[in-house]
């Protein structure tokens, strides 16, 4: 229900926009159009992925890996991960919430999305080259030990 009235709130302020300013309405659709379309092929490229992942593993398999009993175990495994891969927030939310779908456990979910947020090894010589190596190192190691805080926060919020 609360769907549906965020698409009738956002109806109405389009229409709103439109009367009010239909070139800037069009140019702000259009740019959105744009956005979408680039995001697109690495939205299904990762929802492909994720599907085939989930295809070949099943829920006891991700349970065992990544799942609330795999303890520090899973919750390090989930954070090397995130601090390998490269994803997009847009992309890396709906894939938790996948995932979690299909029994990880919280606690491992939190540190692989905060190292996906926050630490970038693929990134790494690009942050050498504009920080410097020590400032690149320090700035993932101290996020890579975030995210374990981060994720002992969620554990215990539950």
């Amino acid at each position: 229900m609360g769907n549906y009235i965020l698409y009738a709130l956002m109806a109405l302020l389009l229409a709103w926009s439109y009367r009010k300013d239909r070139q800037k309405t069009n140019q702000a659709l259009m740019k959105a159009w744009k956005a979408f379309e680039n995001i697109l092929p690495e939205f299904l490229g990762i929802i492909i992925l994720v599907g085939l992942m989930l295809a070949v593993l099943d829920p006891q398999v991700i349970s065992r890996l990544i799942g609330q009993n795999s303890g520090w175990t899973g919750t390090i495994f989930a954070a090397v991960v995130g601090s390998i891969a490269l994803m997009p927030g847009i992309v890396a939310f709906p894939t938790a919430a996948i995932l979690l779908n299909n029994g990880a456990g919280y606690m491992q979910i939190a540190a692989l999305i905060s190292t996906l947020m926050m630490v970038g090894v693929v990134t790494m010589p690009v942050e050498i080259k504009y920080f410097g190596r020590k400032v690149a190192i320090a700035r993932n190691l101290l996020a890579f030990f975030f995210s374990f805080l981060v994720a002992v926060i969620i554990a215990k919020g539950l």
